[in-house]
């Protein structure tokens, strides 16, 4: 195969095929909303948006639902109204020329991937808002991971689930607590399609288990370059248990937990055989999909005559794993019966006892007394783990050191990847053409080059200072809209959806804090002394404002706790006019997080923070940082480009470190971050402030990128793996 051929899962056909002809701008808009690589291009969002700018907004900038809303004639007229024929046409022109393109990163840096791509497997994909298949950032790293393989032109195939009922939406009751509801998501309104096997056969694959088969179909997403397949349990010859299976992401209990890790890892496997692909590198993204490394060596028995232990050595080699779990509690364990009645029939077919297979997954393969972890199973059966910072490697390494007792912590073969995040999908669309202006010419191909980003330093400060001002009126009216809907759905008085309509100060230094309320996170330690709180609030001369946003687990009932406490702050006269908590977190309120607020807040408890992705988000749009010592800004902070909690270190108790984390966020922001803020010169501008967010954007936006993460994994992880060395990923 030649480097201009198309390598086997390269998604260079993303548009439909069938010789159809592209003529009226109906049949190219829905092209475009095909493939999700729209979904980072801000001037086709734009294309969209235009044609009506409230349904846009009320259909979750789901392009196919608002088409599907026109008529051809309508929708002519409409462009012929708007004069969008030029634009629609333009922007259909680049996505061709993107999907044909073969001059690209990887044309020179992926060698022997071009025949033998990877298969990423991951149980969650945050590709946009309108495809609500994620929870939180481990599927929006995942999403990231694939845009950026996308954009470098990696061989690579991504492998994952299809909820038809996705995560769940969030509502706040009158009182406060969160109450959860899954809504069902029209196929027909999302860019996928069935897969198809070599001869134009939809694919299916069945799963056996000791109780019955599983079936899954398959499906089939374009994300610009990259295939994403989905396995959907909704399927004629299933029980109705089991049509539920993959109805919803992270629910039910072990039962339902263990046979949706068999779909993905399993059948995902099984799919790809189907579709007639044959990775070079199986990475599996967290340990929910180590059932695949099972079915590899399975396949290599049967087809190339090895016996169990060469399989699993040679499929070891071509496996790389990465862990973004610090918390002993978030690895997956399931009892022997369970592992027993999904996995035996494999089992039979592998020729392994029920103990071989339990001392897999086990730390101790002959303690009876010990679970089946997926953690264990996917190190034990890879060469190349990673985990998602520096810091978080040398936790992994002490977390997992009694897998290799023979070795000292230093020499644990569990490296380190740090996380990045896809730029043109974070970066405010006013940035983008800051940079486009400044920056040389499709600076994007050469993000990971740091002479690119210094540029920003010859930015006219009031003109950084301006931009991020209108970014930050947009963030403002964002939060006051869906806080007065919120209020008015709770049934509200009129005067407090009034004030919510009027609420937040554009001239008012703003801090985001928006994630998983897991109680390590603590959300509430800015609360810790609330009349110190107030005190910042409403500082007659320098006050601060605050934007909350996040889901706790339907399980977590301390992280509901959390969220109650922070959103009826809103019935304190002292801090109603100041402080908002947005329901429903999601990509979309995400965005306007980071490309608005001043400074993002991240204060975990130390080291439990495996690297953190969303202030790597406000980085790119001028925001500032505020963050505890760990995940990436351990190793980004340098003290101009943004401020840290503590001093890099923790307390063997937890009470203790809360105390000393609370009294330290205070200190930082009533001596640093606000004094900083409000120190203005003549013209009204914080020079020393603008200052400190250029050197963020010069010294971290190249640094933590996806693309230097994929290009990280390419060169570490997935060469080596293809190429079949046996030496071990070394520490990073």
């Amino acid at each position: 195969m030649s480097r201009t051929e198309v390598a086997p899962g390269r998604a260079t056909e993303g548009l439909p095929k069938g010789g159809v002809e592209y003529e009226s701008i109906y049949d190219k808009l829905l092209a475009l909303a095909n493939n999700l690589w729209w979904s980072w291009h801000p001037e086709v969002v734009e294309l969209y948006r235009d044609l009506d700018p409230i349904r846009w907004r009320q259909l979750d900038h789901n392009p196919i639902a608002l088409l599907a809303e026109f008529t051809a004639e309508r929708l002519e007229m409409r462009a012929s109204e708007l004069v969008l024929h030029s634009r629609i046409n333009q922007a259909f022109r680049r996505l061709k020329e993107y999907l044909a393109t073969a001059n690209s990163w990887a044309v020179a840096h992926t060698g022997v991937l071009g025949g033998k791509p990877v298969a990423y497997f991951s149980a969650e994909f945050g590709m946009h808002e309108s495809v609500p298949i994620y929870s939180g950032g481990l599927g929006v790293l995942s999403g990231d991971h694939v845009k950026s393989a996308s954009d470098l032109s990696v061989p690579f195939i991504a492998v994952g689930l299809y909820y038809d009922q996705g995560y769940f939406k969030q509502h706040l009751d009158i009182n406060g607590y969160q109450v959860e509801e899954y809504i069902a998501t029209k196929v027909e309104n999302l860019p996928m399609r069935p897969a198809v096997d070599p001869n134009g056969k939809p694919i299916s694959v069945t799963i056996e288990t000791r109780d019955g088969p599983l079936l899954a179909k398959v499906w089939l997403m374009h994300v610009g370059r990259v295939h994403l397949y989905l396995l959907d349990c909704d399927v004629e010859g299933n029980n109705p248990e089991d049509r539920e299976l993959t109805s919803r992401l992270y629910g039910g209990d072990h039962r339902t937990r263990i046979r949706q890790e068999l779909v993905l890892g399993v059948g995902g496997v099984r799919a790809l055989h189907a579709l007639g692909i044959t990775p070079g590198v199986y990475h599996l993204n967290e340990g929910h999909s180590a059932f695949a490394t099972l079915e590899v060596i399975r396949e290599m028995m049967e087809t190339d005559g090895l016996s169990f232990d060469e399989a699993l050595r040679d499929v070891a080699q071509r496996t790389v794993f990465t862990t973004h779990t610090p918390v002993p509690a978030g690895h997956d364990r399931f009892d022997g019966g369970l592992i027993e009645e999904h996995l035996g029939p494999l089992r039979d077919r592998l020729g392994i006892s029920f103990q071989q297979l339990m001392g897999l997954g086990r730390v101790e393969p002959q303690n009876e007394g010990e679970t089946f972890c997926m953690t264990v199973l996917a190190l034990k059966l890879s060469r190349r783990a990673n985990a998602v910072s520096a810091l978080h490697g040398h936790v992994s390494r002490r977390m997992w050191a009694h897998l290799w007792p023979w070795r000292v912590e230093e020499e644990i073969p569990i490296g380190h990847i740090t996380n990045g995040v896809h730029v043109r999908s974070w970066l405010a669309w006013q940035m983008q053409q800051l940079y486009d202006r400044v920056f040389p010419v499709k600076w994007w191909l050469r993000m990971g080059e740091p002479e690119v980003w210094q540029l920003i330093q010859t930015v006219d400060p009031g003109e950084l200072w301006e931009i991020h001002h209108t970014l930050k009126n947009l963030l403002l009216a964002f939060v006051r809209r869906r806080v007065s809907r919120q209020r008015r759905r709770r049934g509200e008085s009129d005067e407090s959806i009034e004030a919510a309509r009027n609420m937040l100060d554009p001239n008012v230094l703003t801090i985001g804090f928006a994630r998983r309320f897991a109680t390590y996170k603590r959300a509430d330690l800015i609360l810790s002394d609330l009349d110190r709180f107030n005190d910042l609030l409403s500082d007659p001369e320098r006050p601060i404002q605050i934007v909350f946003a996040g889901k706790a687990h339907p399980a977590d009932e301390p992280g509901k706790q959390l969220i109650k406490r922070i959103a009826n702050l809103r019935m304190d006269d002292r801090f109603a006019s100041r402080v908002a908590f947005i329901e429903d977190y999601d990509i979309n309120v995400c965005r306007h997080l980071v490309q608005g607020v001043d400074v993002w807040l991240n204060n975990p408890r130390r080291p439990l923070e495996a690297s953190g992705t969303s202030g790597q988000k406000a980085v790119l749009n001028g925001g500032l940082n505020l963050s505890v010592l760990d995940g990436w800004w351990a190793e980004a902070y340098d003290g101009a480009n943004g401020f840290a909690i503590g001093k890099g270190t923790s307390h063997v108790s937890e009470q203790v470190n809360d105390r000393r984390d609370g009294e330290d966020l205070y200190r930082v922001l009533e001596q640093e971050v606000i004094p900083l803020y409000y120190d203005r010169d003549v013209d009204g501008l914080p020079r020393l402030w603008i200052r400190r967010m250029m050197n963020s954007i010069s010294s971290l936006a190249w640094r933590f990128s996806a693309h230097r993460m994929v290009m990280d994994y390419v060169r570490h992880s997935y060469l080596p793996a293809a190429g079949g060395l046996s030496c071990e990923m070394s520490v990073r």
